[in-house]
């Protein structure tokens, strides 16, 4: 970028040049080299900076070069020493930039490596440097987790029914963010809460509900289904007997606790505080009672891993079927919303994420409090579109094409009720089309979604236009994979004769603890590629053997996130080795391999996989003969004597 289109980008109202060139000399300002020296403490060697902008208490120094090296920060960093001995009490960005390209390297504050700016890559406009001195909140994961907990406590004492505690919770908080907005708050303290307190004062709890009720009804102007929106919030969350027994002073403390103890440490605006918001969120189905023990919450790392893995980006349009509270539809819109800032500035990015708000993000969800669920969780993160439908997926093929999906991820239900299934889908189960649970696994519900990609195709090649490709990543009990029923290796040869099967993870034991028991896997598939080529070879499928995921279980807590002697995630360590060796195809001893497999095979990584003796151990060995051995006592094969 020429310097010229430097000074055009951050503003040339704001340049300060004071010699020719439209350079800024530091000796100029000083007066002489020995009283610049004199008000540094030490002498100088470069005082001529390329280009200087201010703003108020804001000021940017850019140096150019042609192709900058480590070397050149030092330069740098002498400015700046010299900025802050000539003008006090000065907010500064420095800025590195190479004129023969676009590359960056931006600092805040001081030319050192913990203040780079590592998300500035692309120059932009002073308005919008001066936004990253104007932060009102940090992120702060671990305060937010464990204030969650205690939250949740005062709604129990509170007398706030589990079940609808995260509706609760979603709805007031969206109440709160647009209090805020509308109170012009930069800064959320005690001076803010007071305001508010003396707000909510002159209120009753009648007021307080129908406060929430509005601001949930103007979130939602230009959405699709509204009217029913509406109503399960008023069904399953305001006219609930024990939400109406509040008063003013629970609903103060309510919403003093969710402004200082939660909302206070979200930094929305970032892509980090996307994620806090999220745990936030779905932390409270952690608390909900265990009713269903088949209930499977997917773990907010485990749709992150399925996006990184579909490589959900700003391009791409998503879609969940069976979309629940919604993780997967959020942490999609987290990811392509941040992907939006890559190589743009604010303005471009804005407008980008506009369009994924809109345009980008699909769901479709059966049950009344899962969708009511849904809804809020997208609203909280900002999508006010809110393109989640009400109804049975198999009720909803026109919302399916019309979503015209790139990516679907997805956990749909493993048991099912048969009577909820198209018939078609039933013909060869026999008794079991009458039973209690789908005996498919959730198989069915992915044969439904490929056939309906299918039908699009169909069309497209009517219209002469190329087929469709989408992937899907989903989540299913392994015995889904391993095919233990006529019924499953069926819905297996079904899906591999449109799709090609890519990879299967096998995830851990206790993945969706404390909700469901089942043991999971993660398949991924390509939609509308035929998993035997036309000239009748195949690809050999990776299998991936996931069962150490850095997460341990904690009471009352769910599985926790486990960081080592550095404070690093153990989690992103693994995750990272999960998609190389998934990436590169690569077979590790004990880790993965690769095979070729048809709708009869086993898709698990342990029929595959060779194991990695080199980490066996005496413990092991004595750990198996004691499992042998309660499993014949339990059999009543042995007796102890």
């Amino acid at each position: 970028m020429t310097r010229h289109d430097m000074i055009e980008r951050i503003g040339k109202q704001y340049l300060t040049a004071n010699i020719e060139g439209g350079e800024y000399s530091y000796v100029q300002e000083a007066g002489s080299k020995s009283a610049l020296e004199k008000a540094v403490g030490h002498p100088i060697t470069h005082f001529k900076l390329d280009i200087r902008f201010e703003k108020g208490d804001i000021v940017i120094l850019v140096e150019t070069k042609q192709i900058f090296k480590k070397a050149d920060e030092a330069q740098l960093a002498e400015y700046l020493d010299e900025e802050r001995a000539l003008h006090k009490n000065k907010k500064i960005i420095c800025i590195l930039a190479n004129t023969n390209n676009d590359k960056i390297k931006v600092w805040k504050s001081f030319v050192e490596d913990k203040f780079v700016l590592f998300d500035e890559s692309v120059l932009d406009t002073m308005e919008h440097y001066e936004k990253l001195f104007d932060v009102s909140k940090q992120n702060d994961r671990e305060k937010v987790l464990k204030n969650t907990y205690d939250l949740n406590e005062l709604l129990h004492k509170m007398d706030i029914d589990e079940r609808l505690r995260s509706q609760f919770v979603g709805t007031t908080l969206l109440y709160l963010k647009n209090l805020v907005e509308k109170f012009g708050a930069k800064k959320i303290d005690e001076n803010l809460k007071k305001k508010l307190d003396a707000h909510w004062a002159v209120m009753d709890e009648k007021q307080i509900r129908a406060a929430i009720e509005s601001t949930l009804d103007s979130l939602l102007d230009g959405s699709e289904n509204k009217a029913k929106k509406i109503e399960l919030l008023q069904k399953n969350v305001l006219n609930d007997q024990k939400v109406k027994k509040l008063t003013i002073t629970h609903w103060i403390k309510i919403l003093d606790t969710i402004l200082m103890d939660i909302y206070q440490y979200i930094d929305t605006n970032s892509s980090e505080g996307q994620d806090i918001l999220n745990l936030f969120f779905i932390a409270f189905n952690k608390y909900t009672g265990k009713a269903d023990k088949n209930q499977a919450f997917t773990p907010d790392h485990i749709t992150e891993f399925m996006c990184r893995l579909t490589e959900v980006d700003r391009t791409k349009r998503v879609l969940d079927i069976t979309c629940g509270s919604g993780s997967f539809l959020v942490q999609a819109m987290v990811k392509a919303l941040a992907d939006c800032s890559r190589g743009k500035t604010e303005e471009e990015a804005k407008a980008l994420q506009d369009v994924v708000k809109k345009e980008h993000i699909y769901g479709i969800e059966n049950e009344e409090k899962a969708y009511g669920l849904s809804t809020t969780n997208m609203l909280i993160h900002g999508d006010g579109n809110s393109n989640i439908k009400f109804g049975s997926c198999f009720d909803c093929k026109s919302f399916i094409k019309n979503a015209n999906p790139d990516i679907v991820l997805m956990n749909p239900p493993y048991n099912a009720k048969p009577i909820g299934i198209p018939e078609r889908y039933k013909k060869d189960w026999g008794k079991a089309k009458d039973g209690k649970e789908d005996p498919t696994k959730g198989l069915v519900f992915i044969h439904y979604l490929s056939d309906v990609i299918a039908e699009m195709n169909k069309e497209r090649e009517n219209k002469n236009e190329p087929v469709k490709t989408v992937k899907l990543a989903v989540l299913l009990p392994v015995s889904a994979a391993i095919g233990t029923s006529a019924i499953i290796e069926n819905e297996k040869i079904e899906m591999l004769k449109n799709n090609t099967l890519e990879a299967v993870f096998t995830l851990p034991n206790e993945i969706f603890y404390p909700g469901a028991s089942a043991c999971a896997c993660c398949m991924l598939f390509t939609l509308g590629k035929p998993h035997k080529k036309a000239d009748g070879t195949v690809n050999e499928t990776f299998f991936g053997y996931c069962k150490e995921d850095g997460f341990k279980k904690k009471k009352n807590l769910g599985r926790i996130e486990q960081f080592d002697e550095n404070n690093n995630s153990k989690w992103k360590v693994i995750e990272n080795e999960w998609l190389y060796l998934f990436n590169n195809k690569k077979a590790l001893d004990g880790k993965s391999s690769t095979a070729i497999v048809d709708g009869t095979s086993e898709w698990l990584c342990e029929a595959y996989m060779k194991t990695d003796y080199s980490k066996l151990s005496e413990e092991d060995f004595q750990q198996s003969l004691n499992n042998y051995l309660a499993y014949l006592m339990k059999e009543g094969r042995i007796y102890e004597s």
